[in-house]
């Protein structure tokens, strides 16, 4: 399966101030509250340091123990409140966006798929952390 031709795009909107948006889509005490796909997963570490050329890394596992990866990357651009742009360790292009729509913030993150699943298959379980994060966000 080659997906390497294509994006996928995932979105929210999120019913809070930007700043708050931010905060909770970047600090790793609220990344750690979102970051999963299921509710039998859960995000027990995450680190961030959210610069050009800084690394995060968010350790994603089962609830049960029997399974767990390092998600990571590297950040290639930062505008503050704005957008964030890194590349994941194989590759991967990763671009979020940030729009104060005054009521709101629509979050909307296009990322290269990977050629192991299928691309519907990415996009949902990028959709439920998204889905994730803005249910979060919305109770900070």
């Amino acid at each position: 399966m080659n997906n390497s031709n294509q994006t996928i795009t995932v979105e929210t909107t999120v019913k809070a101030p930007i700043s708050k948006a931010w905060q909770g889509f970047t600090e790793p005490q609220h990344i750690m509250n979102w970051s999963f796909a299921s509710e039998d997963w859960h995000t027990p570490e995450a680190e961030n340091d959210l610069r050009v050329g800084g690394k995060f890394r968010t350790k994603m596992a089962a609830k049960d123990g029997s399974m767990a990866f390092d998600f990571e990357g590297e950040y290639t651009d930062v505008i503050n409140l704005k957008k964030i742009e890194y590349v994941m360790g194989d590759g991967r292009r990763v671009s979020i966006s940030f729009e104060d729509l005054g009521d709101g913030v629509k979050v909307s993150e296009t990322f290269d798929p990977e050629n192991t699943h299928p691309v519907e298959f990415q996009k949902a379980g990028w959709q439920a952390i998204m889905d994730n994060f803005k249910k979060y966000t919305e109770t900070l």
